[in-house]
């Protein structure tokens, strides 16, 4: 049980550290360039988008196991 959840805390620090990452390159670019290149929005997206199937699969198996405890527990 201790190992899934230093598996859960690894998998939101990734995702976290995704997220602040493309932030922190978009706003280096808007500095520097004035501008966003097209590869940087890819990047953004695809960690977003990352981000948001950690968070919301793992809500989702949580939703799942929760209503399986109550079907059974009846």
């Amino acid at each position: 049980m201790e190992n899934q959840k230093g598996f859960k805390i690894s998998q939101y620090a990734c995702a976290v550290l995704l997220i602040v990452s493309s932030i922190a390159l978009v706003a280096y670019q808007v500095v520097a360039i004035d501008d966003v290149a097209s590869g940087l929005l890819y990047y953004v997206a695809q960690s977003f988008l990352l981000a948001g199937s950690i968070f919301g699969l793992d809500q989702y198996i949580k939703i799942i196991k929760r209503q399986y405890h109550e079907e059974h527990n009846q």
